[in-house]
């Protein structure tokens, strides 16, 4: 019986796992051993103008797609690309209708006056830039979907200025111009910052510079051809009513398929809306909503800050990373602060609720409205604990006192409104663990806190002891003997 050989199989696979080459060492078999060595696309599967087609495809795709990219990546850049090139086209007849508004072909006009005028809208959209981006950059991460297709609506405001201005005096066109210019530095801002939280999302290797990058190429790819197609469209339309047409159309498509790009994406972060969505089902259901099927229920543009069960019922509203002086001015104006002769809710009694927690709340029972006071190293896991629980509590506040606060003798004493503070955050103190453990399991991403829409604060507490002298947090000495200790 011939002894048995065994041998090796080598294969060769580029960034997106897809073999393309592979080599088989079999010993005995004469010269180095290696039997064969064969290209994976000589070996079937694609034609060879189809291998061409994809190399040119591969252009414009991060390297090692799709592995290398989350699922709603290519579903979104679909869908991207036929935003950017309606909006080319369009963009070319707004850029007519601002070069009439300059002067060009009135023979009164100067090449100063429209200089001048280039530089007053200049000047007003980098004001306008540096305003927007202190207003809303917290919230582009929190809300991206939202800002995404903000920018696109600022923009298409702006191009419908400009095609307004020509027809108004020189004083009221200069004000148009200067507002179409802030409109689109603030589509500029929101349209920027929700572009890079969405090239996070998608990139799945740490390959954003990349990622960001194979975009550009998109784009330039995409505005070239909407370019020679919106020529093709400025040379063929001059009359007023086929430009409105032509406008109109466009920027229909245009948001239309923004609005199909930005609901493809599947969100891996619990920002306020998904949050609600998802801790509302599991207290419902007891499942937990992927990513994809959250996405599905995901309202573009909803209030911000509002407690919504289930993606109906609204219960109220919240504020996280508040002051301690808002929290502080809640207790104090909450209705039935001294009701029946009962002494209204200190702070300090709120806090030892809180003792072993990373947050304080209260409702408001007058506003409908729960105030969070975030606390020192507050972990993202613990801040989605505090919007739990707040909605959590602004539903049993709503099911038991169903007028709430609006009328004063029907509504929660302060005391009552502790109790039932106490007991939500005993209810989600015995599930939240748990569920913290399936949204992982379900794809969630929870190390990312993107809850605060604005610049957020941070309390900390100390005990006093009036007698001797002791040292703080950041090991100064109390005045007067005192002593403080950290809680």
């Amino acid at each position: 019986m011939a002894p048995q050989t065994s041998g090796i199989e080598f294969y060769e696979r580029d960034e997106s796992g897809r073999i393309t080459a592979t080599a088989t060492y079999v010993p005995g078999e004469g010269g180095d051993g290696i039997k064969v060595i064969v290209p994976e696309r000589s070996r079937g599967g694609r034609a060879r103008g189809g291998d061409y087609l994809w190399d040119l495809v591969n252009v414009f795709l991060p390297a090692g797609y799709p592995a290398s990219v989350s699922e709603d990546y290519i579903g979104y850049q679909i869908y991207d690309s036929l935003q950017a090139f309606s909006s080319s086209i369009a963009g070319l007849l707004s850029s007519r209708a601002v070069l009439e508004g300059f002067g060009v072909g009135d023979a009164n006009a100067s090449a100063t006056g429209a200089l001048l005028l280039t530089i007053a809208q200049d000047c007003v959209g980098r004001l306008a830039t540096i305003l927007f981006a202190h207003r809303f950059g917290p919230a582009l991460e929190a809300e991206t979907k939202r800002y995404r297709l903000a920018a696109d609506v600022f923009n298409d405001s702006a191009m419908i200025l400009d095609c307004l201005s020509p027809a108004f005096p020189r004083s009221v066109r200069i004000l148009m111009l200067c507002c179409s210019g802030s409109l689109r530095a603030a589509c500029g801002v929101a349209g920027g910052g929700s572009k890079a939280s969405l090239s996070v999302h998608f990139a799945r290797s740490g390959n954003v510079g990349e990622l960001n990058a194979k975009d550009s190429s998109q784009e330039t790819v995409i505005g070239l051809m909407g370019m020679l197609a919106g020529s093709f469209v400025v040379s063929r339309i001059s009359s007023t009513w086929a430009t409105w047409l032509s406008l109109t159309l466009l920027l229909a498509v245009h948001l239309g398929t923004n609005f199909k790009a930005v609901t493809a994406v599947a969100l891996r972060t619990l920002n306020r809306q998904r949050a609600n969505l998802v801790c509302s089902d599991f207290f419902d259901t007891g499942k937990i909503l992927t990513p994809r099927q959250a996405a599905r229920r995901e309202r573009i543009f909803e209030k911000d800050g509002v407690l919504r069960w289930g993606g109906s019922r609204v219960f109220g509203n919240a504020e996280i990373g508040v002051r301690l002086a808002a929290l502080i001015r809640s207790l104090r104006q909450s209705p039935g602060r001294k009701k029946g002769g009962e002494e209204g809710v200190g702070l300090a009694e709120l806090a030892s609720v809180f003792q072993n927690e990373k947050y304080l709340l209260w409702y408001d029972a007058q506003r409908c409205l729960v105030t969070i006071c975030l606390k020192e190293k507050v972990s993202p896991e613990e801040q989605l604990k505090s919007w739990v629980h707040a909605l959590v509590l602004a539903r049993e506040i709503r099911h038991r006192w169903p007028k709430g606060g609006v009328d004063n003798s029907n509504g929660p004493s302060q005391q009552a409104l502790l109790d039932t503070v106490r007991k939500t955050l005993d209810d989600i103190g015995m599930s939240f663990t748990p569920m913290l453990q399936r949204l992982r399991e379900a794809g969630w991403d929870l190390g990312v806190a993107v809850l605060e829409t604005v610049p957020g604060y941070r309390v900390g507490a100390c005990s006093i002891e009036i007698k001797g002298a002791g040292k703080c947090r950041d090991d100064t000495t109390a005045k007067g003997g005192e002593t403080k200790k950290e809680i």
